[in-house]
């Protein structure tokens, strides 16, 4: 989610390994904005978007094992792609800011998982390393969230080795022990819950609430009923209330869910969001004065929903 040229849009990506493409989608209208943008040889896997000497872009990882980065203006490859080198995919990136530098963070696999597997950072105006590797996680790295913890930028990673690890983004040395997730981790989101700091991570089927300060479980692991797998977790704020949404695969015929949970009580919020593939991805946003859901499906299509009945 951002703007362009002042109006609220949505960033798409591929909708499998054979889509190549990035898509822009005005919220107001609910249009396709331009033509897609051939964004990797290969299949899009990872997203996300930031700013770059004021102009908005989106930074994407492929099967191709590079990250690029797109002005959303142009449509032009902002630099020559960042190569990660030691994977066969990037299978998340992520973009904030450490002392006052916007960077981006990208991770991979798929490639030899007998070593410790590197989260890499670069500045994302000049396309050079940041410091040395984030090293620690013994399988390949599947999802990067970036945020602030007692004012330091820090990065969270999952991993199919079933941890959850936070990092110091400044010195790149993890902060604390491991988070034991047990299982391998599909997603991590950042957020809130009655002022304490959490990260929320996914296995195939449970989400968990992490407390960021001390490390330790919150509760106990939450069954989701994404039978299918989850595929996607944020989390946000709704008439003030903190929510988890997740996102993925409910039925054996391919079709999905969106699920609003309660990270107060634990329990989820209204009837699952019905879509006729798996939802891959789920942003919360403010549009015309509504809080939303923006999903993006195995289908390619982007839909809003109006999360207000949710909460009330």
């Amino acid at each position: 989610m951002g703007k362009l040229e002042g109006r609220p849009v949505a960033v798409s990506a591929g909708s499998g390994p054979d889509d190549t493409t990035l898509r822009v989608w005005d919220l107001t209208t609910g249009d396709p904005i331009g033509d897609p943008i051939v964004a990797h040889p290969e299949g899009v896997v990872a997203l996300a978007l930031g700013e770059v000497d004021g102009r908005p872009v989106a930074v994407t990882g492929g099967y191709d094992d590079a990250v690029r980065i797109w002005d959303l203006t142009t449509r032009r490859l902002v630099g020559e792609p960042i190569r990660l080198s030691n994977t066969e995919r990037v299978d998340a990136v992520a973009v904030g800011e450490v002392n006052g530098r916007a960077v981006v963070v990208a991770a991979g696999g798929w490639g030899d998982a007998t070593h410790k597997l590197p989260v890499r950072v670069w500045d994302l105006a000049t396309h050079e390393p940041f410091g040395e590797p984030m090293v620690g996680h013994t399988n390949f790295v599947s999802t990067v969230a970036l945020g602030e913890v007692n004012g330091r930028a820090v990065a969270v990673t999952g991993s199919v080795d079933g941890t959850t690890r936070m990092w110091d983004l400044a010195t790149r040395k993890q902060m604390g022990d491991p988070m034991i997730n047990g299982t391998g981790v599909g997603d991590v989101a950042l957020g809130w819950v009655d002022g304490r700091q959490v990260a929320v991570s996914s296995d195939e089927e449970n989400i968990r609430v992490w407390d960021l300060t001390t490390h330790q479980l919150i509760g106990v692991p939450i069954p989701t009923g994404h039978t299918y797998g989850i595929r996607t977790v944020v989390v946000g704020e709704v008439n003030g209330r903190p929510v988890a949404l997740t996102g993925g695969g409910d039925d054996e015929d391919g079709g999905g869910a969106v699920r609003v949970w309660d990270l107060r009580t634990r329990k989820p919020l209204g009837e699952r969001m019905r879509y006729a593939n798996w939802v891959g991805g789920v942003v919360v946003e403010h549009v015309d004065g509504k809080v939303v859901a923006v999903t993006g499906d195995g289908d390619g299509d982007v839909r809003m929903r109006d999360l207000s009945a949710y909460t009330r």
